[in-house]
């Protein structure tokens, strides 16, 4: 089967060119490769962590709520 892919986007070109070149591949296989992947066609599907584990975890401390302020401050001399 054969597709013309248009709009592709720069990041997308740049990381599937380093891709080829990290394997040895050419441009094509690499972006089969990519396809196949995401598709979830290839062997096993790929592990996502969706940070379920972690919310509603967060523990207010003064130290940082101080840290957070202060980037919050507008320092007049800079600011001009």
């Amino acid at each position: 089967m054969q597709y013309t892919i248009r709009g592709v986007p720069t990041a997308v070109d740049a990381a599937l060119r380093q891709r080829a070149r990290a394997t040895g591949k050419s441009l094509n296989e690499a972006a089969i490769d990519a396809l196949t992947e995401s598709s979830g066609v290839a062997g096993s599907p790929m592990k996502r962590r969706d940070l379920g584990d972690i919310v509603g975890t967060w523990k207010n401390e003064k130290a940082v709520d101080d840290a957070l302020a202060d980037q919050d401050r507008v320092d007049a001399d800079l600011w001009r």
